[in-house]
């Protein structure tokens, strides 16, 4: 793992190219866009990169796709012939059921993916606003299968040591897409709902840090996200369903002025907040 390409150079993917360049690792990108392909030159975050993969491929021995979950078989459809022997393929995609087992069917025999899920991002898209710390304390995420090689898994644990990853675990592809369905899915819906429960424009100059906080990621990337909830629309409609009906007993308490089971409603929730704060994470 010396020569990696990043296929995307996004602001996940150029966060990758960042960290990676500053820890020594030759780092080259694809991209469809070649202006973001001169950003990352001039920004020094690749030797070399192309718009072409075919200029970039043959120099790599490792490739991290930061691509939308449906380019990235197709993109390996048409170029795994000319990756070099015995290369690692990782993918950052944020639902693995429609990825990971799809494109090791296909897959040269020789070359080897392990999924991967670094829990962090922006709001914002784009090489522009891409940041090496967004992975330090960050959970990260390994998803192997019975085609993934032991020595391979702890390699990558080990590159995620070096980003400076906070908590590293493993899960299955079903026990991932579940969990994401939840933390990460769950939540996007609800701050996007939140945000389109009324037009409120005109309280902007009442906001204070709670509306702020708790709507931050509806600003959304509307066509990534909607591959992502359709490629793990099962499980959300389920999460969607178990927060209607935990929001459907709130509006029953406060109908009913049931303060009690209020407070216990409260006093659970900062129960189970607590678990969450990220400087503490590591340490559980």
């Amino acid at each position: 793992m010396t020569n990696i390409a990043i296929i995307g150079l996004g602001l996940m993917g150029a966060s990758f190219a960042k960290k990676l360049t500053h820890l020594n690792y030759n780092v080259y990108g694809i991209d469809v866009s070649k202006q973001t392909i001169d950003k990352a030159k001039e920004l020094k975050i690749i030797v070399d990169g192309s718009t072409n993969p075919l200029d970039v491929i043959s120099k790599c021995d490792t490739f991290i796709f930061c691509l939308y979950p449906t380019k990235i078989l197709p993109w390996i459809e048409v170029y795994q012939n000319d990756i070099p022997k015995n290369s690692l393929l990782m993918d950052i995609s944020g639902v693995k059921t429609s990825i990971v087992k799809p494109i090791q069917d296909v897959l040269r025999e020789d070359l080897e993916l392990l999924s991967i899920h670094p829990m962090c991002g922006r709001e914002s898209r784009g090489i522009e606003f891409s940041d090496e710390t967004i992975f330090k304390g960050s959970n990260f995420i390994l998803v192997p299968t019975q085609k993934n090689k032991n020595e391979t898994v702890e390699a990558v644990k080990e590159l995620a040591n070096k980003m400076e990853f906070g908590r590293i675990c493993t899960l299955s592809i079903e026990e991932h897409d579940k969990m994401i369905g939840f933390l990460s899915q769950l939540t996007h819906v609800i701050a996007v709902s939140l945000m389109n429960s009324h037009d409120n424009a005109h309280l902007v100059e009442y906001t204070g840090d709670s509306f702020r906080d708790l709507t931050r990621i509806a600003k959304i990337n509307e066509d990534l996200w909607t591959e992502l909830f359709i490629m793990n629309k099962d499980i959300l409609l389920d999460e969607i369903n178990q927060f209607i009906d935990s929001i459907s007993h709130f509006r029953d308490s406060l109908e009913q002025e049931d303060t009690q089971e209020m407070k216990r409603l409260f006093i659970q929730s900062t129960k189970r907040r607590d678990k969450f704060n990220k400087t503490d994470a590591k340490k559980r």
